[in-house]
């Protein structure tokens, strides 16, 4: 990553903004700072109940990956580089803890692990996480971001709505670059999977039946894995278990 930004400038790394507590996400905070010296770290208040520990006990993150400043707002923002930059908190969606960050004249918006293009979006039960939160947060960016544009009409052919030029960039936390109509995808796909949970659950069926009956299995190539850091079950059964926290 450092080498990436070495090539678009030589000017210092001075701020940086983590999107959450995930251990992928702090690791960085320890190696920056060594590598470019002075380093100012930013985190929403809940990451620090995640990295800390009460007096007496052993913290599970070492004290060089820990946030200097945090805030406990729902949007924090800050002028950078000749830039506007929102800080805004999505409340218990992949965690309790996630930002999404908006570079408002670059038309930008990083999205953290709220929008991963790699797999089914993880919700992190432990730490706050919900299904519900998860979609709140993925209207939310679909409501920031903008489409390309102007349009009128269709877009010519063999070319998709996602790839035209303009419009805002959502940066995923892994996997391409994300436009406003792949957001609506990604929502869509999320919210179908959500209520045909909800629908089996009504129906009395167990976690087990719910999942022999696979209510992901369209999104399955795309998104589904059988091994891995998440699977597919993972995520059934995260949102089986964040309905039943609704009830």
């Amino acid at each position: 990553m450092l080498a990436a930004i070495r090539q678009l400038t030589k000017a210092p790394i001075r701020y940086v903004i983590n999107t959450s507590a995930d251990a992928d996400v702090l690791a960085g905070n320890a190696t920056f700072s060594k590598l470019t010296g002075l380093l100012h770290v930013a985190a929403h208040e809940n990451v620090m109940k995640v990295v800390s520990a009460p007096t007496g006990q052993t913290s599970p993150f070492p004290a060089d990956v820990w946030p200097d400043e945090t805030f406990f707002q729902e949007r924090k923002y800050v002028f950078f580089n000749g830039e506007g930059i929102e800080l805004l908190h999505m409340p218990s969606a992949h965690s309790d803890s996630d930002l999404v960050v908006f570079f408002r004249r670059s038309d930008v918006v990083v999205a953290g692990h709220v929008v991963d293009d790699t797999r089914f979006p993880v919700i992190d039960l432990a730490h706050g996480g919900s299904i519900k939160g998860e979609i709140n947060a993925l209207n939310r960016l679909i409501e920031l971001a903008i489409p390309p544009g102007p349009l009128v009409g269709t877009p010519p052919v063999g070319i998709a709505l996602s790839e035209m030029p303009g419009g805002t960039e959502v940066l995923t936390g892994n996997g391409r670059v994300y436009r406003q109509l792949d957001l609506v995808e990604y929502r869509d796909m999320v919210v179908i999977i959500r209520d045909t949970i909800k629908y089996y659950m009504d129906q009395k069926m167990t976690l087990d039946q719910i999942q022999s009956a696979a209510p992901a299995k369209a999104w399955e190539p795309r998104f589904g894995a059988t091994s891995g850091p998440w699977t597919t079950q993972q995520f059934v059964e995260a949102v089986y278990r964040s309905l039943l926290k609704e009830k």
